[in-house]
């Protein structure tokens, strides 16, 4: 299908020698003018990826350009929408069933043998003069912008400069549609992923929250937490994240967590499961890299044992509320092939909480780490549960608010009991 710049083009008349062009009604208007008008309404269009604002872009440019009103009818697939994004007075818009019919028609083999790129209402319909310019990107056709105005028809000249922008628009719609199918796919991905943790031992109380950044818009990056079932009631907790944003990340991500798992099936302390996922992502060239923290806590000899690959080192709160970092020995990222990790052993009280977090939870842009990480410490918890720890965490930093993804997770060990019988039966002591 010929652009509509390059329609325009085609059948642009000869400029008279004094540098106008006659319009319909045979009035001069001034080409600087209208080339001055037309940039700063196609600029003014497409500021950013978001569809609804990008009709609403247009619609009132179309209004300063050529006044009246506007609207733009969406199409997706065969259905078309009503009147959206209008921009001036509704009234003046022409009947909506003329529109959809245009917009139904616009695009198809039909529409292309038209003589121009938009469809004017003929005369006497509703008395007012109206247009509907097709919202065409190649061969793909978002539907229409649709003008309306009380007093004269649209002259050709203003057709041309609605045609221009409405292409300009629909390449945005385009743009726009594309990162929002990215983004379904990257978060559809991620909530597949994270909607099936491992489960822990039930000696083990375990809470977990995701946020991803800003709007739910934004593209999923790779935030991920796991728990992994060990022998004798331990649980082997993770949070990892790997670097950057979008379905790349999600899916680096997913190969960290099923080396991580497979890895961690053998028991090895925590320090030597960062050694072989590290090992292994440092042998793949397109994987990303990724910090992880991994927390092996046994409730019952009441320790938990951390090792940290880059990443940011968890918190513990006290059963009167008071929180504060757990000093853990930090390695490289992962997939760097440096290695280079040691494990660190502190108590774990069943009273007591251990927090688990991405950096997104505390890293505010221009703000030092350790300020960050005051503001965590500075909170206070009533709450009882894990889940009322993670409440308290996320509304007293605002993590719905964050400028990067986060994933959080908490957990408290059950009060040690003479003897627990576990899920599979059998019946040990003191777990």
């Amino acid at each position: 299908m010929m652009g509509v710049a390059r329609w325009i083009q085609a059948r642009r008349r000869p400029v008279p020698a004094d540098g106008h062009r006659a319009d319909r009604a045979g009035e001069p208007e001034g080409e600087e003018v209208r080339l001055t008008a037309l940039r700063a309404a196609a600029g003014a269009i497409g500021t950013t990826l978001d569809e609804e604002t990008t009709c609403s872009e247009l619609t009132r440019a179309v209004v300063r350009l050529v006044g009246g009103a506007a609207a733009v009818m969406r199409r997706t697939g065969k259905t078309v929408s009503g009147y959206e994004a209008i921009a001036g007075d509704p009234d003046v818009l022409p009947d909506v069933r003329w529109a959809t019919a245009v917009a139904r028609e616009a695009g198809t083999p039909a529409a292309d043998r038209q003589p121009e790129p938009w469809t004017e209402q003929p005369p006497g319909s509703r008395g007012r003069p109206a247009l509907c310019v097709p919202l065409t990107s190649g061969d793909d056709q978002y539907g229409v912008l649709v003008a309306g105005r009380y007093g004269a028809r649209f002259t050709r000249s203003e057709a041309e400069r609605l045609a221009l922008v409405a292409e300009s628009a629909a390449s945005h719609i385009r743009h726009a549609r594309a990162y929002d199918l990215v983004s379904q796919t990257a978060g559809d991905l991620q909530r597949a992923l994270l909607a099936e943790p491992g489960r822990p031992h039930p000696n083990l109380d375990v809470a977990i929250r995701y946020l991803p950044a800003g709007s739910s818009r934004v593209l999923v990056g790779g935030d991920w937490c796991e728990t992994v079932r060990l022998h004798f009631g331990r649980t082997l907790l993770v949070v990892g994240d790997v670097m950057g944003h979008g379905l790349e990340a999600a899916v680096d991500m997913s190969a960290y967590r099923s080396s991580l798992r497979y890895i961690a099936s053998s028991d090895l302390p925590p320090h030597r499961v960062l050694r072989q996922m590290d090992d292994i992502a440092a042998g793949e060239a397109e994987r990303r890299p990724a910090t992880c923290l991994l927390a092996r806590i046994d409730p019952g000899r009441g320790q938990v044992t951390l090792s940290s690959a880059g990443h940011l080192p968890p918190v513990l709160i006290s059963g009167d509320g008071r929180t504060v970092p757990l000093p853990v020995p930090v390695g490289p990222p992962l997939g760097t092939g440096f290695g280079g990790y040691e494990s660190a052993t502190h108590q774990l009280a069943p009273d007591q909480t251990l927090v688990l977090f991405t950096d997104g939870l505390v890293e505010r842009r221009g703000e030092d780490i350790d300020s960050s990480m005051a503001r965590l410490s500075a909170l206070r918890f009533t709450g009882h549960g894990v889940d009322d720890v993670l409440d308290t965490i996320l509304t007293g930093l605002d993590a719905r608010n964050a400028e990067d993804d986060v994933a959080v997770l908490a957990a408290r060990p059950y009060p040690r009991k003479e003897s627990a019988v576990l899920e599979d039966g059998a019946e040990v002591m003191g777990s």
